[in-house]
C-alpha cells in the first residue's frame, strides 16, 4: 500500500486540511475542508484520488465550510461524530458570531465511530473528546501519522472553554489516546505547524506526559 498526503491551510482562520489517499486504488479521504474549495479540488484532482468521504475532526465552523462545496463536486459521503451534531446544527449561528459567511451545508450522511478503519489508508479514527464532545483524531500507523484537529497543537492544546468544551477529557484524550502512540509519529495540527508526539511530551506544559 502506497499512502501520499498533502496538508495545507484554507479558510479565514487557515484551518489544516489535510487530503490523503491510496496511491494504487487512487481511493482516499478528505479531512477538515475548512474553506478555499477550488485549492482544495485542484489538490485532490493533482493527486489523482477519489475521495470516499468527508471528515471533519469536529464540528466548528472553520473545519467545515467548504464541505458543502466538496460534498457537491465529489459526491463523497460526509463524516462526523455524532456527539458533534449539536454544534453541526448550530454552524449558521457560529458563522454569524464570527462575520463569516454561511453556505447552507447538508447534515452529516455517517456518524464517525471510535475505532473505525480507514482502509484505503491503512487509519483509524480515534475519538479523542475535549475540545468538543465528538473531537476526532485520525491515525495513519503505517505512516507514522495523526490528524489532531484541535485536541492537540505544538506546545499547546485546544480550547476547552467553548460549548461541550471540557479540559479534563482533553487531559485523558491526549495522556491515554494520543501519547501512546508511537513517539515519532508526525501530528498535524488543526491550525499552525506541525509537531510529534515525542516533542509535545517533552515539551507541552499543557498537558505534560506524566502529570
Amino acid at each position: 500500500m502506497t499512502i501520499i498526503h498533502k496538508s495545507f491551510p484554507v479558510g479565514p482562520l487557515q484551518c489544516n486540511c489535510t487530503v490523503l489517499g491510496n496511491s494504487e486504488t487512487g481511493r482516499g479521504y478528505l479531512i477538515d475542508p475548512g474553506g478555499d474549495s477550488e485549492l482544495i479540488m485542484k489538490t485532490i484532482q493533482s493527486m489523482n484520488i477519489e475521495l470516499e468521504g468527508i471528515y471533519h475532526t469536529h464540528a466548528h465552523f472553520d473545519h467545515f465550510l467548504a464541505s458543502a462545496e466538496i460534498k457537491e463536486e465529489t459526491g463523497a459521503p460526509i463524516y462526523l461524530h455524532e456527539s458533534d451534531q449539536f454544534l453541526w446544527d448550530s454552524l449558521e449561528m457560529q458563522c454569524s458570531y464570527f462575520n463569516i459567511e454561511f453556505k447552507p451545508t447538508p447534515p452529516p450522511d455517517f456518524k464517525i465511530e471510535d475505532q473505525q478503519e480507514l482502509a484505503q489508508c491503512n487509519g483509524v479514527c480515534l475519538h479523542t473528546p475535549g475540545h468538543t464532545p465528538g473531537s476526532i483524531s485520525f491515525h495513519f500507523e503505517s505512516e507514522k501519522l495523526l490528524v489532531a484537529g484541535d485536541t492537540l497543537f505544538m506546545g499547546s492544546v485546544g480550547r476547552t472553554d467553548l460549548p461541550g468544551g471540557n479540559f479534563n477529557q482533553l487531559k485523558t484524550s491526549i495522556q491515554e489516546k494520543i501519547y501512546t502512540l508511537d513517539e515519532s509519529t508526525k501530528v498535524i495540527a488543526g491550525h499552525g505547524p506541525e509537531t510529534s508526539i515525542e516533542n509535545e511530551m517533552n515539551n507541552n506544559l499543557v498537558i505534560r506526559y506524566n502529570s
